[in-house]
């Protein structure tokens, strides 16, 4: 007998070319056994059935109990060979005794369901010499198999990461219990989102697996089926000890009962002397069989055992003596586990452990308090919880509670806020107060100062951070605590780099990224991935990447899972900025999908999703991602993000020609910068803010915008914003006539964006550069090569709206050296370039009127271009272009 081998995919394709051959009529005739095995649900009918399909025409395929043909190659099939009858399972011994010539005999089994253990055809089973037997073994499927199954279940729109190895986890890789699953899923409709990784927990066991699991544990005498019970109550492999001392059972009748249960299949062996159930989802099930007081006895057995553990698993602990009603050694063991999840790093788990505490758990008055603040410091280096910010918000409102013990918890609520909740005025508010319910305590005091120092929100000026910082940075000297001096140092790091004070720089290599102590580690990791930050706004980009790489992952090695999901965050505007778009828009959308509930980290990523579709003409997109739900709002949001965003939105104002709203949005943004007074961060709005302004015919007030603009930057470190004034000037000649003084202007600012690496800024100022050349030069040759490059440039970017611009400014000023031919030219079934250019834009969803404004044409010949372009691509319709065009190679 041989095995099959190598991967699912490759056993089966050598099943296949054996099962062929074997019923060639060219071949010898040796007649082939193939014994397909496999537990409940792993998928042997759907393997046997693609065997059946693959038998040559030739061959004669019958089942069990049909007569054999004689003469022709034959494929018997014999499914569930275990439930087979006796006078069946006696004639296929028969069969094989003495098996005729190109015969192929296929059946498939659960081995744990056989009578006699190994042997499928009974105590007699026997396999002659002349018999070919292989044996191919159907396991549960490994977690790329089950991303396949979800892919194809669902589509790869609505897999996100973590979906598959929540799938994988909860059905043990079962591939029928992993297709109930995503049937569950699929089941409950669009409107019910995108599938999360933690909504598979809350879909339950299937009817099938479930059945199936309490058919085999009843199928347990009464006397043993406490083992079984036993291992559903430790939910994990435990050896037989384990199991036998959890069902209260001695060591022989335990053994006794373990055997009894592995032979009836209800549990499973794991190895390594290790018992239990083939997926969590089969051990939940026999848990809600067992009625209360028998599951009662059944954890508080476990809670016994695990206590006698070293190291204590506390978190399981606390579950087990919470369930046998034991509510003091509860408390204990969840505060404790808790401590040890800080202590080790892992606050997001030690913050979930606590908010269910607090918010569902039986905690005295007297004990709130403490689990309340060791949640709240937890709380603020982790992800988004309302739970978390409910359950403080209801602790920080008693009365009863010492100053400094609300000091401290609202300290932490106040960092949620801000962070996390994205609420920065109530955030603040929260942090204001905590100062003063501080007074005497350093520590806390210090992150209290260095919170509210923090730049990013448009409620205070620059010049009250900066004060802040100070206080902070000498209440943390005095503390002599290195942990406060490291949070202190990072908030140090944020508040000098996002101004470009060049202050900065050494204060970064100060971080004590290799401390002995985590708390250290997590402020490091959180100044490096904040430095990273400040410096994309500054225009650092390789500075940045290099952060970011350290910071990132010095976020994960410690736990601080915020952290490491604002550098994520930053690498999109990274990328976006230095031109690295193929795949950005997809990274982004997931990032959202992901962290969407947390307004402050995901403004990255609608950002970069709202300037992506700004420069393709998806202008409906661009607005719903810059302003709809969702989006920071412009006024409380991240300065820097709503700089950007409103430079885009001016932009797209100036697109449809509304100068007012440009002009509008222009002043707002603009006193949002003079209110925070931190003018790096103008570098994505002064060139469109100053441009919208002398557009609306405030000449005057622009020169003042540009000359306050470069009074901010003078003494910053900020190559991006450098860049920007040379544009802004440039613009400002070009609207005011002075043409050859702007394409001077134009060109230091691209040069400047070519030096720090932004292709589309670069791209955007050459254009600039060679539209005053051509209307001041005569000699027009060289800047119609630059527009050409540029059309080029916007088109290798992704940049479609920007690249039909320019190919329709390159059109207005073709070069005398280079005439049409004579005629029409005619393209036939073919789009012309025109047609393509106009047809790629209404795919992106502009209106005809907007593309007759982008090319210069008139609303009716757009109007005709769309009409011959769906025509000539076969769509079906004005929103079917851009795939008509793709699958037509135009």
């Amino acid at each position: 007998m041989s095995d099959t081998a190598g991967t699912a995919d490759e056993a089966e394709a050598t099943l296949r070319g054996r099962l062929m051959a074997a019923l060639s009529a060219e071949a010898p005739g040796r007649p082939l056994l193939v014994l397909v095995e496999g537990p409940a649900g792993t998928g042997k009918s759907r393997l046997v059935e693609r065997l059946r399909e693959a038998a040559p025409d030739t061959a004669r395929r019958v089942t069990l109990g049909e007569p054999l043909p004689a003469g022709r190659p034959v494929l018997l099939v014999g499914e569930d060979v275990h439930r087979a009858s006796a006078e069946h399972v006696a004639a296929l011994r028969a069969l094989l005794a003495d098996p005729p010539a190109h015969l192929v005999c296929l059946l498939s089994c659960r081995p744990e369901e056989l009578p006699v253990p190994g042997l499928i055809l009974g105590p007699d089973t026997e396999f002659p010499a002349r018999l070919t037997v292989v044996r191919h073994v159907v396991g549960p499927l490994d977690l790329a198999a089950v991303r396949r199954t979800a892919v194809d279940a669902l589509g790869a729109d609505r897999c996100p990461a973590g979906l598959a190895e929540a799938l994988h986890h909860a059905s043990g890789g079962v591939a029928q219990t992993v297709a109930d699953l995503l049937d569950l899923l699929a089941a409950r409709g669009p409107a019910a989102g995108q599938p999360r990784p933690a909504d598979v927990a809350g879909l339950g066991t299937p009817p099938r697996l479930a059945a199936l699991t309490l058919r085999r544990v009843v199928a347990v005498p009464e006397e043993q089926r406490a083992i079984v019970l036993a291992a559903a109550v430790l939910d994990e492999p435990a050896t037989a000890g384990e199991l036998a001392a959890v069902a209260g059972l001695a060591t022989a009748p335990g053994r006794d009962a373990l055997l009894t249960a592995v032979r009836r299949a209800a549990l499973d062996v794991h190895g390594d002397g290790r018992y239990g159930f083939s997926s969590p989802l089969a051990a939940d099930t026999v848990r809600r069989w067992t009625p209360g007081p028998a599951l009662e006895l059944l954890h508080r057995r476990a809670a016994r055992l695990l206590a006698t553990r070293q190291p204590v698993p506390w978190e399981r602990l606390a579950g087990h003596r919470r369930a046998c009603g034991d509510e003091r050694g509860w408390l204990v063991a969840v505060e404790r586990a808790a401590q040890r999840f800080e202590e080790d790093g892992e606050q997001q788990r030690a913050a979930r452990l606590l908010e269910s505490a607090l918010a569902t758990g039986p905690v005295p008055r007297q004990a709130r308090p403490r689990l309340a603040t060791l949640l709240a410091r937890c709380a603020v280096v982790g992800l988004r919880s309302d739970q978390t910010h409910d359950v403080l918000r209801h602790i920080v409102a008693d009365a009863g509670l010492p100053p400094a013990v609300r000091g401290e918890i609202r300290l932490d609520l106040g960092l949620l806020l801000c962070n996390q909740m994205g609420q920065v005025v109530e955030g603040r508010a929260e942090l204001a107060r905590a100062v003063d319910d501080l007074a005497g305590r350093p520590v806390p005091l210090a992150r209290a100062m260095a919170a509210l120092a923090m730049p990013y929100g448009p409620d205070a000026p620059f010049a009250e951070n900066i004060a802040w910082i100070e206080r902070a940075v000498k209440v943390a000297d005095e503390s002599g605590d290195p942990v406060i001096r490291a949070a202190v140092a990072a908030n140090h790091v944020s508040v000098l780099l996002n101004s470009g004070d060049p202050a900065a720089w050494p204060l970064i290599d100060g971080l004590p990224r290799d401390s002995e102590l985590v708390g250290c580690r997590q402020h490091a990791a959180r100044g490096l991935c904040n430095a990273a930050d400040a410096t994309v706004w500054l225009g650092h980009y390789e500075r940045s990447r290099a952060l970011l790489t350290e910071g990132v992952a010095l976020a994960a090695r410690s736990g601080a899972a915020y952290a490491e999901q604002t550098g994520h965050g930053c690498t999109l505007v990274l990328d976006w900025a230095t031109g690295r778009w193929p795949g950005l828009a997809a990274r982004a959308r997931t990032f959202v999908d992901e962290a969407g509930n947390m307004p402050y980290l995901v403004a990255d990523a609608r950002l970069v999703l709202g300037l992506l579709a700004l420069t393709r003409g998806e202008w409906a997109d661009a607005v719903d991602h810059l302003t709809g739900p969702g989006a920071a709002d412009l006024d409380s949001g991240p300065v820097p993000i709503s700089a950007a965003a409103s430079g885009a939105l001016i932009r797209l104002a100036l697109a449809h020609e509304d100068v007012d709203a440009a002009a509008s949005e222009a002043a707002a943004a603009w006193d949002r910068l003079r209110t925070k007074g931190i003018w790096p961060w103008a570098a994505e709005l002064a060139p469109w803010a100053v441009e919208a302004t002398v557009r609306a015919g405030a000449t005057d007030a622009a020169r003042e915008m540009a000359a306050e603009f470069a009074g901010g930057l003078d003494g910053k470190d900020a190559p991006s914003a450098a860049a920007a004034l040379a544009w802004t000037h440039a613009v400002l000649a070009e609207r005011t006539g002075r043409t050859a003084e702007a394409e001077a202007a134009y060109e230091r600012s691209a040069a400047a964006y070519t030096a720090i690496r932004r292709p589309y800024q670069a791209a955007l100022t050459r254009v600039g550069a060679a539209r005053c050349a051509l209307t001041h030069d005569g000699d027009s040759a060289s800047a119609v090569a630059v527009l050409a490059d540029c059309a080029t440039a916007f088109d290798m970017l992704g940049a479609t709206w920007d690249a039909a611009r320019t190919r329709s400014e390159l059109r207005h000023h073709r070069p005398v050296a280079e005439p049409r031919p004579p005629g029409r030219p005619r393209y036939g079934d073919l789009l012309s370039p025109r047609e393509a250019e106009v047809a790629e834009l209404a795919a992106a969803g502009m209106t005809n009127r907007e593309i007759a404004a982008t090319l210069h044409l008139s609303p009716r010949t757009v109007e005709q271009h769309v009409a011959r372009a769906i025509q000539k691509s076969g769509a079906l319709s004005r929103q079917g272009l851009g795939q008509a065009l793709k699958g037509a190679g135009n």
